[in-house]
């Protein structure tokens, strides 16, 4: 049946909806604001040259723009979301209301410590978690982000070396499986990257990780399990290795859920590791924020933490700040962020952790890793699992060579997926992968779902190899907007609306 036009646009509940500056309304607004009693400037003599160029807006209207909007968004609350714990893992809303207490929720950096007694209890509470479940003696909790957390555990090792009087090391080796923000932050700090390959199997070649090493290595810095989604087999032995050359051990944790509760990365060798609480202790991170990377650190590096850093005596909690005093780190690098951390990712965090117990992190673990394994099997007599190693960890990752000479590529199935009411899988990553599908449950997806997500997959590769390229081409149908120039938009972007610039050349 062919699809009728509609004089608003709107498709029943899905409502066309303009850019919120299109809908201005001079005069309105949802607030009473009062005269101003003086006409004295406040900028230094500067003069107001125009408005503001915010619409003028009623309050139902704003409220109505908004609701629309979220009516457009996919999310874990409505459907599964194969990025998994990258990006949308269920979030109980225990911890949201924990989040929400006022002894949590309202308090200020500036406090008086005597105020916030509670508060830093509870981050040292956290911080004694986190040690446990790691193996490791100390940990840094002020990092805002995993990437940031890269940065603490490598600055960590640099002040380490520097002290040591090994300057010199300068390389850091990065296996082509690591996450790409591996190099970017060795670069960052000034170190030379260089590329471990992987084996056919997936994991890191360690007999050409051996032939790299050397006096100039720093460090390793290692995704473990790695973003083909496999265990590093071989990584006690890397340990060894990476320590008898002076190097140091840097994990990637932001796999951690796959693990949490079953594998302590201290018990393996490792010096450095960045905890992603937003990922593997919920608080999904979708949309740029709010994150967490706390960095767990071994009895080496532990003296060069940064500041600052809560402590506990017989005066109650505090937090020092200052290097070599009041129980701060004594060969601190220096201070890595304004305050202490993301208050409410710690509550988050806490109320996970304690509201599931060892027991239950351990479950957590073996769920995930159940649900893609499931996922992988029943999918790879259709799909091509990338590495066919007979199991996987908490992702499933394919290729495209089952759709070879089909004419439909790894973004055309992502695209029907929306019409099907999914969020598509991560697409081309990991880079060693061609046309890579890396699919990723988590643990709190039950059968049935993984069984429609599955049914759904199966179908739309049954479409792809009967021949129906041509239909991949235009997908998504249903979604509130069709495909996009992706590629356009990305090179000229839009980023500011003018009311005089045609729509139809803005990158939506």
């Amino acid at each position: 049946m062919t699809e009728v036009a509609t004089f608003t646009g709107n498709r029943g509940l899905d409502i066309e909806e303009k850019l919120i500056f299109e809908q201005d309304s001079p005069g309105h607004c949802g607030v009473d604001l009062p005269e101003p009693t003086t006409d004295e400037l406040r900028l230094g003599g500067v003069k107001p040259r125009g408005g503001v160029g915010l619409p003028g807006l009623a309050e139902p209207t704003v409220m109505r723009h908004y609701t629309r909007l979220s009516r457009m968004n996919m999310a874990i609350d409505t459907a599964l979301y194969p990025l998994g714990s990258c990006t949308m893992k269920h979030n109980p809303r225990l911890n949201e209301r924990m989040a929400r207490l006022p002894g949590f929720a309202d308090i200020h950096p500036l406090q008086p410590v005597a105020t916030v007694q509670g508060a830093l209890e509870l981050i040292d509470t956290l911080a004694h978690w986190l040690k446990t479940l790691t193996a490791m003696p100390a940990v840094a909790l002020s990092p805002a982000a995993g990437a940031h957390g890269e940065l603490c555990g490598m600055m960590a090792i640099h002040a380490a070396q520097e002290a040591r009087g090994e300057g010199h090391r300068r390389r850091v080796l990065v296996p082509e499986s690591a996450h790409g923000t591996n190099p970017a932050t060795a670069a960052a700090i000034g170190y030379t990257v260089d590329a471990i390959p992987a084996t056919a199997d997936g994991h890191v070649d360690l007999a050409a990780l051996k032939a790299k090493l050397g006096p100039d290595v720093a460090a390793i810095m290692l995704t473990n399990p790695n973003t083909c989604g496999l265990f590093e087999r071989d990584i006690v032995e890397i340990a060894r290795v990476v320590h008898e050359a002076g190097a140091f051990f840097y994990c990637d944790g932001a796999n951690f859920n796959a693990i949490v509760g079953r594998v302590r990365p201290g018990d393996l060798g490792v010096d450095a590791m960045h905890i992603n609480l937003h990922k593997t202790f919920s608080t999904p991170h979708g949309g740029g924020g709010p994150g967490s990377g706390p960095v767990v650190l071994s009895a080496a590096l532990a003296p060069y933490a940064p500041i600052s850093a809560v402590v506990h005596d017989a005066n109650g909690f505090r937090v020092a700040e200052h290097k070599g005093r009041d129980g701060a780190p004594e060969h601190s690098f220096g201070r890595l962020k304004a305050f202490h951390g993301q208050m409410g990712m710690f509550v988050r965090a806490l109320a996970y952790m304690m509201s599931h117990g060892a027991d239950g992190l351990w479950q957590v673990a073996s769920d995930a890793v159940l649900n893609a394994n499931y996922v992988q099997a029943r999918l790879k007599d259709v799909l091509t699992p990338a590495f066919d190693n007979g199991y996987c960890m908490h992702e499933a990752l394919f290729d495209d060579r089952a759709l070879k000479d089909t004419g439909v590529t790894t973004l055309d199935i992502a695209k029907a997926m929306i019409d099907e009411g999914f969020h598509p899988m991560t697409m081309y990553f990991p880079l060693v992968v061609h046309g890579a599908m890396l699919i990723e449950p988590t643990e709190t997806e039950s059968k049935a779902t993984l069984d429609q997500f599955i049914g759904m997959m199966r179908s739309l590769v049954e479409k792809a190899k009967s021949g129906q390229a041509e239909w991949f081409k235009g997908a998504p149908y249903h979604a509130p907007r069709r495909r996009l120039d992706e590629t356009g938009a990305a090179r000229k972007p839009v980023l500011r609306w003018t009311p005089d610039a045609p729509l139809a050349q803005a990158a939506e």
